[in-house]
Parts: C-alpha cells; structure tokens; sequence
C-alpha cells in the first residue's frame, strides 16, 4: 500500500484477497472524518465490491483505489490493469428450504453461481456508476454516492 492523498485517498495496492478488507476500513475512517457516518454501510459495501472485483481481474497485478469528497457526496474509483469490462452474472433463485451445504463451494477456484451480483448492487446504492477504459490498458470502475 502505497500514498494516501491529503483529505481524499489515493492508493496503490499489490492485488491480494486482504485488499478489500483495508479499502473498506480506509473508507470507512475517511467518511468519519467527514462528518458522513451516515453513508458508512453503503460505501463499504460498494468499496468492497469494486475491489473485490478489481482483484479478481487484476491477475496479482496492482490496483489503485481513489476516494474523494465532493460538494455533493463522494466518489470512489477502483483502477485494474484488465481490459475487460464487468459483467452481470445471471440470477439465481434458489429456495432457502431446498439450499443444502456445498462441500466443494470451500475449494480454491470453485464457480459456484454467485459471481456477476457487485455490480447490480453497486447500481442500487450508488447515485451514478460506470467504468472508463484507460490507454494502454485498464479501467476504473466508480460509483458516486450523495450524502
């Protein structure tokens, strides 16, 4: 981890499973410094997915989380080095009496069907969200939400 801007964040982080944990927390202990607890819950959800995703396609590469007051609310951008663009997973409906225990779901890789759901939740929490290509490669991905 690397460089946390004056007021705002600005940070660099080699792509690893613990990345979305620190974003939350450095989220979380920014929006307070603010004085917008209120928007706690949803940022960190919102923070965790689009870094949660960010290392998943980043291939162990880096990642780049910005995170900025504005006069209306914040905006958060996740950078990753991969060109390709979210996708929505498919929905699932499973009956909460006929879910069963999945041995095979605690393996390493295992493609259980819930992948795909960030980005509808992302678009529910957030005023305004999307993703913008960058030359030569990558993307941030970025949700705006109001205080």
């Amino acid at each position: 981890m690397s460089g946390v801007a004056l007021g705002g964040l600005d940070v660099t982080f080699r792509a690893a499973r613990t990345v979305p944990g620190q974003v939350r927390l450095l989220v979380e202990l920014r929006l307070v410094e603010w004085g917008l607890a209120g928007l706690v819950d949803d940022m960190t959800l919102i923070a965790s997915e689009l870094t949660t995703n960010a290392v998943c396609h980043s291939s162990g590469r880096e990642i780049r989380v910005r995170f900025t007051r504005e006069p209306r609310g914040v905006l958060l951008r996740v950078w990753d080095a991969s060109d390709a663009m979210p996708v929505r997973g498919q929905a699932v409906e499973t009956a909460a009496d006929v879910a069963a225990p999945d041995a095979a779901a605690l393996e390493s890789g295992h493609l259980d069907g819930m992948s795909g759901r960030g980005l509808p939740i992302v678009e529910a929490l957030a005023y305004r969200c999307g993703v913008s290509r960058t030359k030569p490669y990558g993307k941030w991905t970025w949700a705006r939400v109001l205080a």
